[in-house]
């Protein structure tokens, strides 16, 4: 399946790009991030980390090993503050 996928603050900066439309057969976040890691080194090294990595599923919270389902957009961003 393709899904969009959008990069946030450090993750943009480290990648390159703030989307990309990816093929995917992940069925989970855990799993898509594997296969960006093998994209390029930066991607691995974007991903290197996840502890300090949050992700939403078509704008809303979701945890790595949720489904995917028929998810269309996958977002990537550090833990958010408020102030």
């Amino acid at each position: 399946m393709k899904i969009d996928v959008l990069y946030f603050a450090w993750l943009r900066e480290r990648i390159g790009e703030s989307c990309e439309v990816i093929e995917t057969s992940a069925a989970t976040a855990t799993e898509l991030m594997e296969e960006l890691r093998a994209l390029s080194p930066h991607h691995a090294a974007a991903f290197a980390d996840i502890s300090s990595l949050r992700v939403a599923y078509d704008q809303e919270l979701a945890d790595f090993d949720t489904p995917l389902g028929d998810t269309r957009e996958v977002a990537f961003f550090p833990p958010m503050t408020g102030g």
